[in-house]
């Protein structure tokens, strides 16, 4: 069988239309087992008959240029189904080692290693490499699987190894979430991580800075009066860099100056005695100021007036630092602050970085996506195929399956009605035995009104095969009796009690029609004419050999006393009347047999 094996990938997929069928197979293959089918990723069957979407025959086997498969059943709209051959990896034949070359054989064995190195290449198509203008060629070994770690190349860029931890990767996908509002204010991130070190000063001294935040109206009040021509601060700073200041020299005496603050309605009405006051200047006046002058008060003040005190209050009175605290210091923002840092939304986040069902639903994402574009086939399988224990009565379509559990098989919905999907018998035929103790015309189940069945069996048959008798005597169908639902049997007239039914269902099939050449265990081309199937020689293999036919052996002896036998060449010769009348002897046998005296014996060797 020398085929032409063309430059073709043997593999295919279509997208198949609604309701198609036929689908090319532009690949040679050898015979029918040598090619595999798929809808999906469901393997479909071989059947020179097929009678459903499952199923598929073939055409083409053995043919250059390849054939086609035709499903029994309508593909639906958007199926993959996927054509390739799977041609086993062996040699069939072995070449004798002297006699005739065959030729046929040599070109078959021939054909079919090219068509095993095509598979090969398909394969490898299929399989992670290298290209052949990469850098660095190396053989690609895998390690030992690793629980739980991704595969990675190592840092020398030599090898493969399992050390990244999915864990680790799922905590981090976990929070992606946040990590892309992160990445959005990277900026910011950025500049905070510039003044780190005053953000942890800030951060210890939260205490003062809430403390700040809550007299931010005093705050913006001295910067204020800082940026004036002539600022009372600066005024009082002034007055404290001197050798003697009259702020010391006021604190020393505060007690006094918190008595006149709590007068100063008094004070106001001594402003208005101004020529008095100057009378105050007088030198015994003097003296009792100078009491505010004392070391104690002067230490004081001076506490007040040092650098590192000053520049501290400096800085905190920048605009920039009086807004920034000021946005620190909204409720909303220490509201939002105070919620994050509570134990249990803390918890509640370390629960989420530990979930890793998480990732499973997130890998899961493309399968879902594909049943929601699949949903009306989905949809539509649940409304072709039911389960039920009796028939379904409403919304039927011819081509409904339903599984009957109670007769336990499966029913095709057709424009008659339900029937067996199959043969309702199971083997080759089942008998049933109906005991009548009433006068019913209807049996039916196991039991019923009037009946019971011997065995407790459901009946459940093949319309069309089946034989029913009554006490014996064979009922004409649709006559004596009605035979068509599969479940049931009808009688023409009632029954009589100590009546007996017998019902014998015959199981049904249908013969595979093949040809010889197709089956495995025989040779790969026919015999010519006159030959046979047969066992070889060794018992372990059918060949066609030479049949054998009837044949006339005459026997005379010529004048040298040799023996000569006549035959009629398997019917190619005739022997005429005197020829016959010349034998000493004759027989008559099969052809085939030869003939020789050995000690004056005569030796037949068939």
């Amino acid at each position: 069988m020398a085929i032409t094996i063309s430059d073709t990938e043997p593999r295919v997929q279509y997208t198949a239309t609604s309701g198609q069928t036929s689908f090319s197979v532009p690949f040679e293959f050898f015979t029918t087992a040598d090619i595999k089918v798929y809808n999906g990723t469901t393997l479909l069957s071989y059947n020179a008959a097929p009678s459903s979407a499952s199923q598929y025959s073939v055409t083409g086997a053995g043919v250059s240029g390849g054939g086609s498969i035709t499903l029994g059943g309508g593909a639906t709209l958007n199926d993959v189904v996927t054509i390739y051959r799977d041609l086993a990896v062996a040699r069939s034949t072995d070449f004798p080692t002297s006699g005739a070359f065959q030729i046929d054989s040599l070109n078959t064995e021939l054909d079919k290693v090219i068509a095993m190195i095509q598979q090969v290449e398909r394969d490898l198509k299929f399989s992670p490499r290298a290209a052949a203008t990469t850098a660095n060629t190396f053989n690609l070994t895998f390690p030992n699987l690793v629980a739980n770690k991704f595969l990675t190349v190592n840092p020398g860029g030599t090898a493969l190894e399992f050390t990244q931890d999915v864990t680790n990767v799922n905590t981090v996908a976990g929070i992606a979430s946040n990590i892309v509002s992160v990445s959005n204010i990277a900026a910011n991130v950025t500049t905070v991580a510039g003044v780190s070190a005053a953000v942890t000063t800030v951060a210890n001294n939260i205490g003062s800075v809430n403390t700040v935040a809550a007299d931010i109206t005093k705050v913006i009040a001295v910067a204020n009066d800082l940026a004036e021509a002539v600022s009372e601060v600066e005024t009082v700073a002034d007055d404290l860099n001197e050798t003697t200041s009259e702020i010391e020299v006021v604190a020393g005496a505060i007690t006094n100056v918190n008595n006149v603050g709590n007068s100063i309605g008094n004070v106001n009405s001594v402003a208005g005695k101004l020529t008095e006051i100057t009378a105050l200047s007088a030198s015994a006046v003097i003296t009792d100021m100078g009491l505010l002058g004392t070391s104690a008060v002067v230490t004081d003040m001076d506490i007040l007036a040092t650098s590192a005190n000053v520049t501290a209050m400096g800085h905190l009175g920048t605009s920039a630092n009086v807004t920034a605290m000021g946005h620190l210091g909204t409720s909303a923002n220490v509201t939002n602050m105070a919620n994050l840092g509570t134990s249990t939304n803390v918890s509640n986040m370390a629960t989420l970085a530990g979930i890793t069902n998480l990732a499973n639903l997130a890998n899961a994402h493309a399968a879902v996506s594909n049943v929601n574009t699949n949903l009306a086939a989905v949809q539509n399988f649940a409304d072709v195929y039911r389960i039920a224990s009796s028939a379904p009565s409403s919304s039927l379509n011819v081509g409904d399956l339903y599984f009957d559990t109670t007769a336990n098989e499966l029913k095709v919905y057709k424009s008659s009605g339900w029937a067996a999907a199959g043969s309702t018998v199971n083997g080759t035929a089942s008998r049933y035995i109906y005991n009548i103790t009433g006068t019913p015309t209807t049996l039916s189940g196991a039991s019923g009104t009037g009946y019971a069945e011997a065995s407790s069996k459901v009946l459940a048959y093949d319309s069309g095969f089946i034989d029913i008798f009554l006490n014996g005597v064979k009922q004409i169908l649709g006559t004596d009796v009605t035979a068509t639902s599969g479940n049931s049997v009808v009688f023409a007239s009632a029954l009589a009690s100590g009546d007996v039914v017998d019902i014998v269902g015959y199981g049904t099939f249908e013969l595979a029609n093949i040809s010889i050449n197709d089956l495995t265990d025989t040779p790969s081309s026919i015999g010519t004419a006159g030959h046979a199937l047969v066992v070889n020689n060794s018992g372990n293999a059918l060949t066609y050999q030479k049949a054998s036919s009837p044949e006339v052996y005459g026997f005379h002896t010529n004048s040298d006393g040799q023996l000569i036998v006549t035959t009629t060449n398997e019917g190619a010769d005739n022997l005429s009347e005197s020829d016959f009348a010349g034998f000493d002897d004759v027989i008559f046998g099969a052809s085939g047999m030869t003939f020789s005296i050995s000690n004056t014996i005569l030796v037949c060797t068939i």
